[in-house]
């Protein structure tokens, strides 16, 4: 038999209502009261045909004598768990590259930020939108450090950061984290030297960015199934942003920068993952034989890691690697 999770509903882009409800909590071991299971239509249709579509599967499933779906037993939900990471630590995960004779190394280095905020998503993308072209110019065009590069924003079910992903033979994964910090460090510099007018402007330009139009209707279907999938449901995302974005001042944005950004921040929450290739395995074994920096959690299994630490609180009723 099968088990719908979610409840049925659609989102505000189409015009008729949206986001989750918040079902009547059952009894311990007694069945959900109603299917819950968030869902988009991306087709050229009235919304009254998208709502007679959806009724109509509902029925198809939860109707009749001989359903095919019944609701789950709280138990039996699946969610998704985000490691918490503590503040003003460093978590360190490293080992050999799977391929011996691969002479790449890569690193992730990972910055957790917050929980799905408005105000504070504006500045954590303006931050990543004022550092990038300055991080790429210094560590692909000055130091050429990286065969290959991101540097982006994440979003993992509603919890922002930022990342590094790294791949590189001339630097081990070790080196390149430093260079990183490097980077951050004379970012902190660039971002207390900037005029009032250079921060408009940056500021103007992400605006800006938000405010262009969905080039196709599989991008705009993409940018709403990404709050269903990621369990955040905030379908008036860029509009809520852009309004926010225009009551941002310089000294919020450094305040913000100082506090979950800055290198030594008590604050700041980092996750790097080395992964030392064929050029970088006596930098591999000096790693391991050398005692840790104060702050630092040297990770050596995954999964007892992940079972030994909170987690956010909150239901993330996304859909992607969803876990039991």
């Amino acid at each position: 038999m099968g088990c719908y999770r979610h409840r049925l509903s659609l989102p505000h882009h189409i015009g008729i209502g949206g986001g989750q409800s918040s079902p009547r909590q059952p009894s311990q071991g007694r069945p959900l009261p109603a299917p819950m299971r968030p869902t988009t239509v991306g087709r050229n249709m009235e919304p009254e045909e998208a709502i007679s579509i959806i009724e109509h599967v509902e029925d198809i499933f939860f109707k009749g004598s001989n359903p095919i779906c019944q609701p789950c037993f709280p138990t039996s939900q699946l969610t998704n768990a985000v490691v918490k990471f503590e503040s003003g630590m460093s978590y360190l995960y490293s080992e050999e590259g799977p391929n011996p004779s691969n002479e790449n190394s890569v690193l992730l280095h990972y910055i957790q930020v917050h929980r799905d905020d408005f105000v504070l998503n504006v500045k954590l993308q303006l931050f990543h939108h004022i550092a990038k072209e300055p991080a790429y110019h210094q560590l692909d065009t000055i130091e050429q450090l990286w065969y290959a590069n991101l540097f982006d924003l994440r979003n993992d079910f509603g919890i922002w950061g930022v990342e590094f992903r790294i791949q590189s033979t001339t630097k081990s994964p070790r080196d390149t984290d430093l260079r990183i910090e490097a980077v951050l460090k004379m970012f902190e510099n660039k971002i207390h030297e900037m005029t009032n007018e250079e921060f408009k402007s940056n500021v103007k330009a992400l605006i800006d960015a938000k405010l262009e139009k969905h080039k196709n209707l599989w991008r705009e279907s993409a940018f709403y199934w990404e709050e269903i999938t990621n369990g955040t449901l905030k379908f008036d995302r860029r509009e809520a942003e852009i309004a926010i974005l225009g009551e941002v001042t310089q000294q919020e944005f450094i305040d913000y920068f100082d506090e979950y950004i800055k290198v030594g921040s008590p604050r700041k929450k980092t996750l790097s993952v080395r992964i030392y290739g064929k050029q970088h395995l006596y930098e591999y074994k000096s790693e391991k034989s050398k005692p840790l920096e104060l702050g630092t959690v040297r990770i050596e299994d995954i999964l007892s890691f992940r079972k030994s630490q909170p987690h956010y609180g909150g239901s993330f009723k996304g859909f992607s690697d969803m876990k039991l």
